[in-house]
């Protein structure tokens, strides 16, 4: 028996270190990135690729470059290891001439849209750059500086499970004032969970909302629609848009409408409802939710499921509300020079955040950051099986 034991032990040595072998000459990682094609210098700073794996398998890749999520590899209901959201295969197709869809990157300074480009804080207006429909939208700008996610963040603290990246934002970046250092640590738990926690400290008042803008396809496939995933919302409120996808200011109940997600559904269900106004609004979902969960992270602020795989996933947020994006306009935004062939509805974006427009309503949860003050936000995004 004991002979057996260890001739078995040798034969799964034997080929872990052949698969391991294999591996690295297919780049290393479980989605099958060269971590070679990440590598490169902008300006002035070098970019490279962060790999986090768990003992249970999974595997999250990252890029320094908008500490932004390239693959993140889980497990389905068969134990088959699946790339459940949408990424591309090399740094150069993360530039912002290329993916406006923003994939997988941290957003900041201000995560959604800020109204006509301008606030008030402390008594002074604050004009931002305008970038859609002349509103500001996630502290970017079509020409010059951009947002968060273009930016190269330091590697500060990196092991097999968690990073931490951190990058300093100036005073006056794309209008907003304040000096801001910010960070982002991603964490990988042995419960299949992958924690994301946001910093940042400044020195003069400002506005601040990181999150993440991450596509998501729980059928490991991005050729498929995401119409006949299974979502649920445990929000009671949303918050409806004009035809800008500038939130009114308004709070609409969910019930009655297609917008209603308390009880799990099919995303494909409602995303083209004739009748209601917000569908055609946002040409499918592109709204905010008020989250019941009220920012506490025992409890599932929203759960998604693929039967096909059997694969759920389930985010806890610190965060009031979460925008829930249907890829709408993502066949239009992805250049023809890419390969991949990411099509209209074929990921979907769950990021949590504060309200949008948030500077222009004192009545809402503060955005406002001052020195000596220190912004957090936490949120989680736990995989599992339905079996």
């Amino acid at each position: 028996m004991r002979k057996t034991f260890w001739w078995l032990s040798l034969v799964v040595l034997i080929n872990l270190l052949l698969s391991c072998k294999e591996g690295n000459k297919e780049g290393a990682t479980l989605s099958g990135l060269d971590s070679k094609n990440f590598e490169t210098v902008i300006d002035g700073d070098s970019v490279r690729l962060i790999v986090l794996r768990n003992r249970s398998g999974m595997e999250v890749c990252l890029s320094n470059y908008g500490a932004r999520i390239v693959s993140l590899m889980v497990p389905d209901v068969k134990g088959e290891m699946r790339n459940v959201v949408l990424g591309f295969d090399s740094i150069q197709a993360y530039y912002p001439e290329v993916d406006l869809p923003k994939l997988g990157g941290t957003i900041g300074r201000y995560t959604n849209r800020i109204a006509h480009s301008r606030f008030v804080l402390d008594d002074d207006t604050v004009r931002v750059t305008e970038n859609n429909f002349g509103n500001s939208l996630h502290g970017g700008a079509e020409d010059g500086d951009r947002g968060w996610q273009y930016r190269v963040y330091e590697i500060k603290e990196s092991n097999d499970t968690s990073v931490l990246m951190t990058m300093t934002a100036p005073d006056g970046e794309n209008g907003f004032p304040g000096e801001v250092k910010a960070s982002v640590r991603y964490t990988l738990g042995s419960d299949n969970s992958l924690r994301i926690d946001y910093g940042a400290e400044c020195d003069r008042p400002t506005v601040i909302c990181m999150s993440n803008q991450s596509y998501f396809n729980l059928t490991g496939d991005p050729d498929k629609s995401i119409s006949d995933l299974r979502l649920k919302i445990n929000a009671s409120i949303y918050m409806p848009v004009d035809s800008t996808r500038l939130v009114t200011g308004e709070f609409a109940h969910v019930k009655g409408t297609p917008m209603d997600f308390r009880k799990e559904k099919l995303i494909g269900r409602d995303i083209d409802n004739a009748w209601f106004e917000q569908i055609k609004n946002g040409n499918g979902y592109d709204h905010t939710f008020v989250l019941d969960s009220k920012g506490d992270l025992g409890k599932v602020a929203v759960s998604l499921h693929c039967k096909q795989t059997g694969i759920i996933m389930e985010i806890f947020t610190t965060e009031p509300s979460i925008q829930f994006y249907t890829g709408n306009f993502l066949y239009s935004a992805l250049s023809k020079k890419l390969n991949e062939n990411y099509s209209q509805r074929h990921g979907l974006s769950l990021e949590p955040q504060h309200y949008p427009d948030s500077p222009n309503h004192p009545e809402w949860p503060s955005v406002i950051l001052r020195p000596g003050e220190k912004y957090t936000s936490t949120s989680i995004y736990k995989f599992k099986t339905d079996k």
